[in-house]
């Protein structure tokens, strides 16, 4: 069976999250082995404006699935705005982000300084103190991993 990449696509914004996160699923796995997804990254960055956090987070997630295939620079285009999740309302997705920023620096090498001065400059007060301490040691650990990169 071959996965309709277009249907898939749209089944990241159903209503019914088990049906959005198992389509994210498919199309991570898809994004690991061909460059299928990419022609979706200008949606992936509109995602990022989503009110709905777990939309965002789908967005942050596909993106940076696809940072190895991006031939036409298009995270570069909307690095900055990828860089505002780090600090996102949600600390869930603020933690998500983190995590992947290691495998953005890892394929867009030129974006390395612009990750690694945004995460040294999160303002983690925003959050609760029982989330601080989590978005700290995520940034360090995305800190030490893009350092070792």
């Amino acid at each position: 069976m071959s996965l309709n990449i277009a249907e898939t696509f749209e089944l990241l914004f159903d209503k019914n999250s088990n049906i959005a996160y198992k389509a994210l699923q498919e199309l991570q796995k898809e994004s690991k082995k061909t460059n299928c997804v990419y022609a979706y990254m200008d949606r992936l960055g509109d995602m990022l404006d989503s009110d709905n956090s777990y939309i965002r987070t789908r967005g942050l997630t596909l993106l940076t699935y696809n940072a190895k295939w991006d031939k036409d620079y298009k995270i570069d285009e909307v690095i900055d705005k990828y860089l505002k999740h780090i600090t996102d309302v949600k600390p869930i997705t603020a933690r998500q982000c983190i995590k992947l920023l290691p495998v953005i620096a890892k394929y867009k090498p030129e974006l390395k300084n612009d990750i690694l001065s945004a995460l040294h400059r999160a303002d983690i007060s925003v959050y609760d103190d029982s989330m601080q301490s989590l978005v700290y040691k995520d940034i360090q650990k995305a800190l030490k991993e893009i350092q070792n990169l």
